[in-house]
């Protein structure tokens, strides 16, 4: 379950996820992008910005929840990042 932006430990943390998104280098670092050892499926759709922080796209077309591959990948994200939402929390 994902929790409202004031229940977030800390400011910078994504309250979900989007097709697009832009994470801040402080978000980045919040929830561990990049690894190159296991964001390289992301990392192949994403671009750093000038201050550091990330635009990162999800999948090539705009998220269709009526595609397979697309809640596949939606739901991989979520595992690889459960501090996005709050989901980490005790």
């Amino acid at each position: 379950m994902l929790h409202l932006p004031e229940k977030l430990p800390a400011p910078e943390i994504p309250c979900f996820l989007g097709w697009l998104n832009y994470w801040s280098a402080a978000a980045a670092r919040t929830i561990g992008f990049p690894d190159p050892a296991r964001d390289t499926e992301l990392l192949a759709r994403s671009r750093r910005t000038a201050s550091g922080g990330w635009v990162v796209q999800l999948t090539d077309a705009p998220l269709d929840y009526n595609n397979p591959a697309h809640l596949d990948t939606l739901l991989r994200t979520y595992e690889r990042f459960p501090e996005i939402g709050g989901r980490s929390m005790p």
